[in-house]
């Protein structure tokens, strides 16, 4: 998984509310246990016509939002289902990031994990990026900051852990072997290194 620290990228744009894990992904496409090539499933429902080709309309098809790899959504994204599936096929699509004014709690979890970084943001300023397609911010991990084109700054809430996994580019399976020698080290400690309940409770009735 690739560092995340700075990015600075356009957006696209998804104004509708409550777009679900099967939205995202539908359950169809669920068969895989890998992560490589989910992007084109992404959306499908959205993205494709029911002859096979491009919704020219569907945001993802659109020539000018090619390359774009922030994604504003409506109210309440990632809702529904707690499929892993669906941020694999938003990282596969492109997307490091996913702004809104509400994102569900477990997408949110399985999006930290998967280095796709979910940002919410105050509805005012989601409404101001919703009617702005196509605009470029610039993200900061570090600071926890979104830096708009006029230079107004936004803060949003990110937990030390998982800021910490996506700066050094690993997931939480990662960060521990990164520590595996100080786990092993307090493993192998002796046993005059821990606590010893029943000796505490000896020595308090000896009073």
């Amino acid at each position: 998984m690739p560092a995340f620290d700075a990015l600075v990228a356009r957006t696209l744009v998804m104004p509708e509310c409550n777009i679900d894990t099967d939205q995202i992904i539908p359950a169809r496409f669920l068969t895989t246990t890998t992560r490589e090539g989910l992007g084109r499933f992404a959306f499908n429902d959205w993205r494709y016509l029911a002859d096979g080709g491009d919704n020219p309309d569907f945001a993802f098809n659109r020539p000018e939002n090619t390359g774009a790899q922030i994604l504003v959504a409506g109210h309440n994204f990632g809702c529904g289902s707690s499929r892993e599936h669906a941020p694999w096929a938003l990282r596969d699509l492109g997307l490091r990031a996913v702004v809104s004014s509400q994102i569900a709690d477990i997408f949110r979890s399985n999006a930290l994990k998967n280095g796709l970084l979910p940002i919410v943001l105050e509805p005012n300023l989601v409404a101001e990026l919703l009617a702005q397609p196509g605009i470029e911010l610039r993200i900061d991990v570090a600071t926890c900051s979104v830096t708009l084109p006029d230079g107004r700054n936004a803060s949003f809430e990110l937990d030390a852990f998982a800021q910490t996994c996506l700066l050094e580019g690993v997931d939480q399976l990662g960060y521990l072997l990164k520590h595996e020698a100080a786990i092993s080290a307090f493993e192998h400690r002796g046993p005059s290194h821990q606590h010893n309940p029943t000796s505490t409770q000896d020595s308090t009735h000896a009073r």
